[in-house]
């Protein structure tokens, strides 16, 4: 009983402990929403958007700062944006609403992909 009561909450710690982590690096879309009651989106916007890396790739060969991060994303409709630096663990699901830029080792922009 013992074992499963330590087995349930490390388990959970666990799951606690990667949720936390799940959004670092990402930079999501900035909100258009006008005041509290707007949460709800107008009927002609789209449902979700899909990214479209093709615009975005005028960012290779540039820093990877913020506004570069962000013109990209927005040019190729992403909703998220993140940067993948060498050598960092990363998520390997497939996301459909999302940028991704890889840099070298100096911050160079070298790969413009979605997912």
């Amino acid at each position: 009983m013992l074992k499963a009561s330590l087995a349930l909450v490390g388990g959970v710690t666990l799951a606690a402990a990667m949720t936390g982590c799940s959004g670092y690096g990402q930079t999501p879309a900035p909100s258009s929403s006008s005041g509290p009651g707007s949460a709800t989106p107008s009927p002609a916007a789209p449902a979700a958007a899909v990214c479209n890396a093709q615009p975005a790739q005028f960012a290779v060969g540039q820093n990877s700062t913020s506004s570069v991060m962000e013109s990209a994303r927005a040019r190729s409709g992403a909703q998220l944006a993140r940067i993948l630096r060498p050598g960092q663990m990363i998520t390997k699901e497939f996301d459909a609403q999302r940028l991704n830029l890889e840099v070298d080792a100096n911050g160079r922009i070298i790969a413009v992909r979605c997912g």
